[in-house]
């Protein structure tokens, strides 16, 4: 019978890191009305109407909002809510904004 022999294991640090978070994007366009994209982001987010007012500016001003974050599937989920609702949406990670 042979004895078993002990297997040195080396010491590795695992470092794990979180996902990067992504966002989901709305984009200002020429069809839709302010007071649409406002009850949109009250009406999917569940947004207070002060935030949600805040965010339709920010499409309608800047071109674009962060209007929400968080795991890939999620955002994915949001923007294809986004566009149900006739809103131009995309996904990016969080750290790829510009």
């Amino acid at each position: 019978m042979t004895a078993p022999v002990e297997i040195e294991r080396p010491e590795v640090e695992e470092t794990v890191l979180p996902d990067t978070p992504w966002v989901t994007v709305v984009w200002n366009d020429p069809v839709n009305l302010m007071s649409y994209v406002t009850y949109v982001f009250q009406a999917y987010f569940a947004y207070p109407k002060v935030k949600a007012e805040r965010l339709m500016l920010d499409v309608h001003e800047k071109g674009k909002a962060i209007v929400s974050e968080g795991t890939r599937e999620e955002m994915e989920r949001d923007v294809e809510a986004m566009h149900s609702y006739g809103l131009w949406a995309t996904l990016q990670k969080a750290g790829d904004l510009t």
